[in-house]
């Protein structure tokens, strides 16, 4: 896809230290000091829910601005079915290109090539100030809440195939490979290790 300067394409393996690299620096001190979500990234592209078909990079005038994986995630629901569904993330932007558009034009892109695969509908903890333009809404209110927190009013779902949650009642919890970084945190510091050197710091709205 390229629209004017802007081009969306597959990520390729020369692409991976700079996809990480840019992930770590769009997400450093955002949520907690220092960040963890280059190490998910890499350690994602070797299990067995991620979807390299939705593998995406971004890029303005030949630089890479932006990045989005996805990965297949599933509502156990309340009368036993399984409903397969896919997540995503980690969706970065480059610092100095962030609050510009670039996120959501990236998302909406990734979410059309997911819709054409077959996804039926697609969950994510975040902002609803962000995803809430691209058609999410609370999945509470469509019946599946989320294991660490049944109230959370973060975890959003959007249906791409109309319909597609229509009797799902249920509950969701992120896949496993998220959590690799409190599963390997010695493989997490090895790898955190081979970046520059960055100042973690503690700031206001971190969620950790």
């Amino acid at each position: 896809m390229s629209n004017k300067n802007i081009t969306i394409r597959r990520e390729t393996e020369d692409d991976y230290r700079n996809v990480e690299n840019l992930t770590r620096e769009s997400f450093w001190n955002v949520y907690r000091p220092g960040c963890l979500e280059h190490y998910v990234l890499h350690c994602y592209r070797n299990d067995p829910a991620f979807v390299p078909e939705l593998d995406f990079v971004m890029e303005l005038d030949g630089e890479l601005i932006g990045q989005v994986i996805y990965v297949c995630s599933e509502i156990a629901c309340d009368d036993g079915r399984k409903v397969p569904i896919m997540t995503f993330g980690p969706i970065g932007i480059a610092p100095k290109y962030k609050r510009q558009g670039y996120g959501k034009q990236l998302l909406d892109y990734s979410m059309e090539q997911a819709k054409r695969m077959g996804a039926g509908a697609l969950a994510i903890a975040g902002n609803i100030l962000f995803y809430g333009k691209s058609g999410f809404v609370p999945a509470k209110t469509r019946g599946v809440t989320y294991a660490d927190d049944p109230q959370a009013d973060y975890f959003l779902i959007k249906e791409l195939a109309p319909g597609f949650l229509d009797g799902v009642s249920g509950t969701y919890k992120d896949p496993e490979g998220y959590f690799v970084c409190e599963k390997d945190p010695e493989g997490f510091a090895r790898f955190e290790a081979t970046f520059p050197p960055m100042e973690k710091l503690k700031l206001p709205g971190q969620l950790f």
